[in-house]
């Protein structure tokens, strides 16, 4: 063998490499490829994706094409590897041959460009489309037979073709999406869809106005009681009942009120005409069912009840739609901050603020399995009502009892989890302020 033959067989040894290389890489950067982004970009026209995605609806198809090829250039590889180290070492030079072309081969067709296409997926992969798809009809009939084949040998394993599934993200894996986004999607539109996905695991007792804070007019009240109060209300629609809250004739908005009051006379009869039939929610009522049945009623306003048919409360559809954008409207009957910090590092909460409100604010983990309140919560842990100020655990907090007022805990001063640190008793009595 002469040396212009030897430089040839180099030169083709060389781009037997190249190709094994390609079909390495192709292989990494077609599996890689973001299935989501994927179909995002072949909607909007990508040639490239277009190509990708068609060779990625067979599998089996792409796997095959790429495996046969690398394989034929590998082992053409070898075979001509071998021809050269034996005319130059000899019958020593198989073993040489084959040492050299597996660490060649090792490096530069399968490590590095495996490496670069599953850094750089699309830049590898729908490039190499151009190739593939061509080639794939080529080999059609060859790729066909090895999927025989390989179809004969997973059913001797019980594996079926027919059992993959399509690839759909789970709620959780959506979230995950959503989180690692990064600075694709801003802070603040990634805690609007994350909201969004949580909606079904709130309900509508978690979000609703408690029974002892609804506003309402009672129709056993005089008429100028009511006047005033419909004179000073600051909510657009009011509950009306006769007594007592349970008894809940009518909602009355209060664009409808504004014409009573430039009669001269009213009577509690034209309050009714009024007034529009009320609307109950199941207090477990999920919140995105709760959002299509206010979207279908045309509804904004409902009453909370529970099995019984008690009153618990009230919803509106403002409540719901704070839950995915957060507060947009301020609330009137406040008359106070609700959580107030203090320079020490701890917190002065209401013991009527939610307990979903309170985790929201400040980023705990405080359990809402239980009672919505701080309050219930407290009453809870403690399994009586305190008649003094203690100190208890919460969820990992220590929590003492402010202030104590007809059996209900006004408010207390919650520290923040402290990790790393000897938890205290879980009650310790504290002298009353």
């Amino acid at each position: 063998m002469n040396e212009t033959s030897l430089t040839a067989l180099f030169i083709l040894l060389v781009g037997l490499i190249i190709l094994s290389g390609f079909f390495s890489s192709s292989e990494t950067g077609m599996m890689s490829l973001n299935r989501y982004r994927l179909k995002h970009m072949a909607k909007t026209g990508h040639k490239g994706a277009r190509r990708a995605q068609k060779l990625l609806s067979r599998t089996d198809q792409l796997i095959g094409v790429i495996l046969i090829g690398n394989n034929f250039v590998n082992i053409f590889a070898s075979a001509i590897a071998t021809v050269i180290a034996i005319r130059i070492w000899g019958d020593a030079g198989i073993a040489i041959a084959t040492v050299l072309l597996t660490i060649v081969i090792l490096i530069f067709a399968e490590v590095t460009p495996k490496t670069l296409a599953a850094l750089f997926p699309e830049k590898i992969a729908f490039p190499a489309s151009y190739v593939l798809r061509p080639l794939l009809k080529i080999l059609y009939p060859l790729v066909w037979a090895v999927n025989l084949f390989t179809t004969g040998v997973l059913r001797l394993l019980g594996v079926s073709s027919a059992q993959a599934t399509e690839d759909h993200l789970s709620r959780e894996e959506l979230r995950t999406v959503v989180n690692e986004a990064g600075a694709l999607i801003p802070a603040k539109h990634k805690d609007m869809l994350v909201s969004i996905l949580d909606l079904e695991k709130v309900t509508v007792n978690d979000i609703m106005v408690p029974r002892n804070e609804v506003a309402g007019i009672d129709l056993e009240d005089d008429t100028d009681t009511i006047l005033r109060q419909l004179r000073s209300s600051q909510h657009t629609r009011l509950p009306v009942y006769k007594g007592d809250i349970n008894n809940i004739q009518g909602i009355l908005h209060l664009r409808s009120a504004a014409k009573l009051l430039q009669e001269p006379e009213i009577n509690k009869a034209m309050l009714m005409q009024l007034s529009q039939e009320p609307y109950f929610i199941p207090e477990s009522t999920p919140l995105n069912t709760q959002l299509l049945n206010f979207q279908k009623g045309r509804r904004r306003f409902g009453i909370v009840v529970d099995e019984y048919g008690e009153v618990l409360g009230l919803a509106t559809l403002e409540d719901i739609l704070e839950e995915i954008v957060g507060e947009f409207t301020t609330d009137y009957s406040a008359t106070s901050q609700d959580i107030i910090p203090q320079d020490n590092g701890t917190y002065i909460i209401d013991g009527g603020t939610a307990v979903r409100s309170i985790n929201k604010a400040l980023g705990w983990k405080l359990p809402t399995d239980g009672p919505k309140t701080l309050n219930g919560l407290i009453t809870e842990t403690l399994e009586n009502i305190p008649e003094t100020n203690v100190c208890l655990k919460v969820g990992g907090h220590r929590v003492e009892v402010l202030q104590i007022k007809d059996n209900v805990v006004k408010a207390a001063i919650v520290h923040p989890k402290r990790l790393g640190k000897r938890s205290r008793p879980a009650l310790e009595p504290r002298p009353a302020r």
